[in-house]
C-alpha cells in the first residue's frame, strides 16, 4: 500500500505542484483546505491532469489525521494559526514537513523575514506537538515549476530536522520523485540558511526574468546518508 501524504493548504500553488509531482511518484495524496468542497474540486482537476485517481481532497483536519507524512504548504503568514488549529489531529508515527518560508517584499527587494525565534521552522516547531518529528524540505523549489509536470525538475531539495530517522524517511520519499534529489543538511538550525536560499532564488528569478531558478549541489554523492 502506498504511503499517504497530506498537504495542509494543498490547493495553493506550492501545494498543487507538490501534490502532482508526488502523485506521479506513486504516493496517495490527500489535499487539504479550509473548504473541503474546494479541496475535492482541486483534487479532481489534478487527477485529470495526471490521468489517475490517487489524489483526494478534504478539510485540513481530515487529511492530517489520515497521513504518514504531513506537509504544511500554506503561506507563512497563515502557518502558525493554521498549525495551532490542527494540533489535536496529529498522531504518533507521522512526520511533519515544513514547506513554508517567511519572506518580506519591500520596494521590489525580496529578503528573509525570520521571526524572533530565528527562522520560520523554529517558530512552528514550538506549536507542533513535541512527539511529532519536525522536518523541513521543498523550500527552494519554484511553485511554478512544480506545476509544470512536463518539465523535469533536475535539482536538489534540502532536508533538515533534529530527528535523523525522520530526515531519512523524508529523503526516501523525495528520492521517488523523478529528477529530484534530497540533500540532508542536518538539524533544525539549518532552517534559516535554507529559508535565505529561497529568497536568493526569487531574487535570481526576478533579475533574469525567469520563474525556474533552483539549486543543484555538485561534488557529493548524497545517498545513502550514514
Amino acid at each position: 500500500m502506498a504511503e499517504k501524504i497530506a498537504l495542509i493548504g494543498g490547493t495553493g500553488p506550492q501545494g498543487k505542484g507538490l501534490a502532482l509531482r508526488l502523485a506521479q511518484a506513486g504516493f496517495d495524496i490527500l489535499v487539504g483546505s479550509r473548504s473541503a468542497e474546494r479541496a475535492r474540486e482541486k483534487a479532481a482537476e489534478m487527477n485529470a491532469r495526471i490521468g489517475g485517481g490517487s489524489i483526494a481532497g478534504s478539510g485540513n483536519a481530515d487529511v492530517v489525521a489520515e497521513a504518514e507524512f504531513v506537509l504544511l504548504t500554506v503561506p507563512f503568514e497563515n502557518a502558525a494559526t493554521t498549525l495551532e488549529g490542527l494540533r489535536g489531529q496529529f498522531r504518533k508515527g507521522q512526520v511533519f514537513v515544513d514547506v513554508t518560508v517567511p519572506l518580506s517584499f519591500d520596494k521590489g527587494q525580496v529578503n528573509p523575514a525570520a521571526p524572533p525565534e530565528g527562522s520560520g521552522s523554529l517558530q512552528l516547531r514550538k506549536i507542533l506537538p513535541p512527539d511529532i518529528p519536525f522536518t523541513g524540505a521543498f523550500k527552494t523549489l519554484p511553485a511554478h515549476l512544480l506545476e509544470e509536470i512536463e518539465t523535469p525538475l533536475e535539482c536538489d531539495t534540502f532536508v533538515y530536522g533534529d530527528d535523523k530517522e525522520a530526515r531519512q524517511r523524508v529523503s526516501s520519499m523525495i528520492r521517488k520523485v523523478p529528477g529530484l534529489r534530497p540533500i540532508d543538511v542536518g538539524g533544525l538550525s539549518a532552517a534559516a540558511i535554507i529559508e535565505g536560499m529561497t529568497a536568493l532564488a526569487i531574487r535570481i528569478n526576478r533579475r533574469y526574468k525567469s520563474r525556474e531558478a533552483r539549486f543543484r549541489i555538485l561534488g557529493i554523492d548524497p545517498w545513502p546518508q550514514k
